[in-house]
């Protein structure tokens, strides 16, 4: 461990898999803290098997593991450990011994079956702090059911207000084109830990988290939720556009698309002169924003033409000299060539053990006194067993040989 990370003095346990967990601990990964990282002997993580694409070993070939498994697990120690034998139990036990945080997403019980609940590692370390991440929560007539990000985006409301509008080309339900859910509850649960380790720090307790995918879906629609709470009215798909915000659309130019994203009035008149078209804030008709939302039908069409009328290119460069909020919409490949993400350096590089040098996304946080850790790659499956064996729970080469002979560890 070291001093000079946010979280240089903390060690996780973690024994999640998948996305939600895996996302928390690799965020604690690279604000400083050590993560070890338990996983089936011969198996590993599910997503180490995502594949294709596959993470090419140094000589180009496919290797075994899967590009999805390294988005969540970077600068963490992977240890392969069957905790269905006594002999695993007991060794979680005694790295728990010496964790500040676990993390895990089994199944409701999944882990009492095996004395590794909350309540009996509480008993060997009271100050530890143990996170439960799992689709419906500890608690409600849903908890023992499994939860994936695909249903949960559906069952917590985000599908009903994504997409296209019913009766529209492409209309219909529609996830999010990555596992939000999932990743939004990692960013909630490294939070709930963070705040865990501060309330221990001043009052010496450890204390239980519990996280539902469900929870964290319904709280992140944000605005949404807010505008139903107060309206009583149900959001619906509007593909594109803003429930509370006009323009703040895609609209089609002469050669592609672009976003316009006008926040307040004083844009909105900028934009009008820009166009011609003074008089519709002069003649008071879409002067406000209240008056705008109201009248969406009217002035969207209005707009389009105006918009088809130049490239991408032009709308940009003419809305970002009056200081209207623009952007095109990127490809991945644009998103990675694009000057500001290069320079705010969100690709970072390090050395793989299979595949040599290989390219991450970087961690978004710059703090100033404790700057993140990214360098350090995804581990192979079992790559740290023996230096965790020996270096956190001192065990003798013997001992690690019997482990060994039993299918403990691999």
């Amino acid at each position: 461990m070291t001093q000079t990370t946010a979280l240089g003095h903390i060690r996780v346990l973690d024994m999640s898999r998948i996305l939600a967990g895996p996302w928390a601990g690799q965020l604690l990964a690279d604000l400083g803290a050590e993560v070890i990282k338990i996983e089936r002997p011969g198996h590993g993580d599910d997503t180490r098997g995502w594949g294709p694409p596959w993470l090419k070993d140094a000589a180009g070939n496919d290797s075994r593991e899967a590009a999805y498994y390294t988005c969540a697990n970077r600068g963490k120690q992977s240890v392969t450990l069957d905790i269905t034998q006594p002999e695993g139990q007991q060794l979680i036990r005694e790295l728990a011994a010496q964790s500040d945080v676990l993390l895990e997403n089994y199944k409701v019980g999944g882990l009492a079956k095996y004395g590794l609940d909350y309540e009996r590692l509480k008993a060997v370390n009271p100050k530890l702090i143990y996170c439960s991440i799992t689709g419906f929560g500890q608690t409600g007539p849903y908890k023992h059911r499994a939860g994936y990000d695909f249903m949960i985006q559906a069952m917590g409301g985000l599908m009903s207000i994504t997409g296209a509008p019913d009766g529209e080309p492409g209309g219909g339900p529609q996830k999010v084109g990555v596992a939000l859910a999932d990743v939004i509850t990692g960013l909630y649960a490294s939070n709930a830990c963070l705040a865990a380790l501060a309330f221990r720090d001043r009052t010496g307790k450890g204390q239980y988290i519990d996280m539902s995918l469900l929870d964290v879906q319904v709280a992140a629609l944000a605005n949404q939720s807010a505008n139903y709470l107060v309206s009583g009215k149900v959001p619906q798909r509007m593909g594109n556009a803003h429930p509370n915000i006009v323009p703040y659309q895609a609209f089609a130019t002469a050669d592609g698309h672009f976003i316009l994203a006008v926040g307040n009035d004083s844009q909105f008149e900028r934009l009008c002169g820009l166009l011609g078209r003074d008089e519709w804030v002069l003649e008071y008709a879409y002067k406000t924003n209240r008056l705008r939302v109201q009248k969406r039908a009217e002035l969207v069409p209005l707009l389009e033409p105006l918009l088809r009328a130049q490239t991408t290119a032009y709308w940009i460069a003419e809305l970002e000299k009056l200081g209207v909020p623009c952007g095109p919409i990127n490809t991945l490949d644009q998103v990675f060539a694009n000057e500001q993400v290069q320079a705010r350096d969100m690709i970072v590089e390090t050395e793989h053990p299979l595949a040599g040098e290989m390219t991450m996304v970087n961690n978004p946080i710059k703090l100033s006194e404790s700057p993140v850790v990214t360098n350090k790659p995804p581990p192979l499956l079992g790559e740290h067993t023996q230096q965790v064996l020996t270096d956190v729970l001192d065990l003798s080469e013997e001992q690690q040989a019997k482990l060994r002979e039993l299918g403990v560890v691999s």
